[in-house]
């Protein structure tokens, strides 16, 4: 069985343990919780993560930046936005799960990015 690792961009814990409960159903069985956008890259760097959920507004900054800056030194990664602030993004991403959360709607948005392979 392949091992599969989240990286959850966040900075209010009960989300961040609702996404880590509803990844954990998808098979994810390892997770980094990060809530500011240093945080996110210090993680990453650490341990590479098969896919990147995060907020729109973190502590320090947004989600988008560390991704951006994930994704700068890691390359391609899946990554769905967990956000009550969907309409920030624009048409920056395909998924995007508006809070609260559907698990059913996570669950979707984080098998078409994988499918899609980034």
């Amino acid at each position: 069985m392949s091992h599969r690792h989240a990286l959850i961009i966040e900075d209010e814990i009960l989300i961040a343990m609702e996404v880590e409960a509803l990844l954990g159903e998808q098979g994810f069985d390892s997770f980094d919780i990060a809530e500011s956008p240093q945080a996110a890259l210090d993680c990453a760097l650490r341990r590479q993560p098969d896919l990147i959920t995060a907020d729109y507004r973190i502590i320090g900054g947004t989600g988008v930046e560390a991704v951006t800056a994930i994704l700068a030194r890691l390359g391609p990664i899946p990554v769905v936005y967990v956000t009550g602030n969907a309409d920030q993004l624009g048409a920056r991403t395909r998924a995007v799960v508006d809070k609260p959360i559907s698990p059913h709607r996570l669950a979707e948005a984080c098998a078409a990015v994988q499918s899609a392979g980034a």
